[in-house]
């Protein structure tokens, strides 16, 4: 065997770990949190990775989004109305289409009240720590779907606290 065709199979092994490399690279990303809107589930200090894959919207998933009004500014909520839903708070409650919501993320009471009907490419994001949360839908209102910009999978830092985030 020549010395060329002993170095093939090294080389396609090579060559596909760099496109698998270079692929996750493009899909994956990292993200330091740095407020508390998202405790106790992310807090200050963590670090995690992001899925910037284009998704199907799901109620529960954490996001990044880019601020409607700030371009080039991203904030961390998660998605609690998904597009085309009626979404209102009233008495402390979140509901969805006129039925509570079930929020295992967090213990804290919504509010103030409201009502917002969501478009077809529209989500409603809050905090998890409602009292400690700004820039989520109940003050920016609804955000557009394409400004959600990644999906946050796992934490990595610090190492107490490794594992999905959900």
């Amino acid at each position: 065997m020549s010395t060329r065709a002993s170095r093939l199979p090294a080389l396609l092994v090579a060559g596909a770990a760099g496109v698998v490399t270079g692929a996750l690279y493009v899909r994956l990303g990292r993200f330091e949190i740095s407020e508390m809107s998202m405790t106790p589930t992310l807090q200050p200090g963590d670090y995690v990775l992001v899925d910037r894959g284009r998704r199907p919207v799901y109620r529960g998933d954490i996001v990044v989004f880019e601020h409607p009004d700030l371009p080039t500014f991203y904030m961390v909520k998660r998605i609690v109305g998904l597009p085309g839903e009626d979404l209102a708070i009233e008495s402390g409650s979140v509901l969805i289409d006129g039925i509570p919501l079930s929020e295992p993320w967090t213990t804290d009471t919504t509010g103030p009240d409201g009502a917002w009907v969501l478009g077809a490419e529209e989500a409603f994001v809050l905090g998890d720590a409602r009292e400690l949360s700004s820039g989520d839908s109940r003050e920016i209102g609804a955000v557009p779907v394409e400004l959600l910009r990644a999906k946050i999978v796992f934490r990595y830092w610090p190492f107490a606290r490794i594992g999905p985030v959900s």
